[in-house]
């Protein structure tokens, strides 16, 4: 459930930016997921219509663009992405990884009028 807190961020950052730009509606948002966020699209969608029903993003539609986790060798300094559930390095076979990629959420852009 930590959705709800997550789209009661998000909101209020659309709306404060709406606010900015003297719009009247909020017509879109596309947000940025990395995979190992944990967000889920349904839940995030469930809350947005439910939290935005009475503000200016009413009706509005969620884009979502998912980024896939990308990791960093320690020791070749390779980056690459994740493949299933393997944390190996392609090249040297280690396992000391840092995750680089794979947890933004962040607003990308909004459509307004």
């Amino acid at each position: 459930m930590h959705e709800q807190s997550i789209v009661e961020y998000l909101l209020s950052l659309a709306l404060k930016d709406a606010e900015k730009a003297n719009a009247r509606r909020i017509v879109s948002i596309k947000l940025v997921v990395g995979e190992l966020t944990g967000v889920e699209k349904d839940a995030v969608t469930f809350y947005f219509n439910f939290l935005a029903e009475k503000t200016i993003a009413a009706g509005a539609s969620l884009e979502f663009n998912y980024t896939k986790a990308q990791l960093r060798c320690r020791d070749c300094d390779l980056i690459f992405p994740r493949e299933k559930l393997s944390y190996d390095c392609p090249i040297c076979r280690k396992k000391a990884v840092e995750i680089v990629g794979g947890r933004e959420l962040y607003i990308d852009s909004m459509e307004v009028e």
